[in-house]
């Protein structure tokens, strides 16, 4: 995890997580390659799921497109960083999203909008704001914010390569 998308995530926390309680978060693409969120979110229950077992993985889905491990409407936050450049069919994955999350239930995305191939096992996209909108629109959440923030903002070489695209988004009620 570059130090750009540990960042981000951490202000997604901050300004739409601070002073709630008792929340169900889920992170998908969870495997610990370079880091974890999970110690981002030691205040709630941290979930764990990627498509292999391994450091920092609670739930190991059978199919990546059909997870049949988690319950419809069970999670109230599903958090995702640096893994949806990886999912040959991320719109498949985002219906499973939204059919995971609670009514008012919130997701960030965190993916990369440029830099090298990186394979793991496959690296297939890469992601603007719009099209984050465009996919969100496509499985029916409403964009709480779709953006690039490091633009301007100087982190490190490895982080900056990236320029990471978050969306932030909430499943109707």
């Amino acid at each position: 995890m570059h130090l750009s998308s540990r960042y981000n995530m951490e202000e997604f926390r901050d300004n739409y997580l601070s002073g709630k309680q008792n929340l169900r978060i889920m992170d998908i693409g969870s495997l610990n390659l370079n880091g974890s969120y999970r110690e981002l979110f030691t205040k709630w229950e941290y979930i764990g799921v990627d498509i292999v077992s391994g450091k920092n993985v609670d739930i190991v889905l059978e199919n990546p497109y059909k997870w049949q491990e988690i319950e419809t409407d069970s999670v109230d936050v599903v958090i995702s960083g640096s893994t949806f450049e990886h999912i040959e069919f991320f719109w498949l994955t985002m219906e499973e999203i939204v059919r995971i999350l609670k009514p008012g239930g919130l997701c960030c995305i965190i993916a990369p909008s440029s830099g090298p191939i990186h394979h793991h096992p496959v690296d297939c996209w890469r992601f603007l704001p719009d099209g984050f909108r465009a996919l969100a629109r496509y499985v029916g959440l409403e964009v709480l914010e779709a953006k690039r923030p490091e633009e301007g903002r100087k982190l490190d070489a490895a982080s900056d390569m990236w320029a990471d695209t978050i969306l932030i988004a909430r499943k109707p009620v």
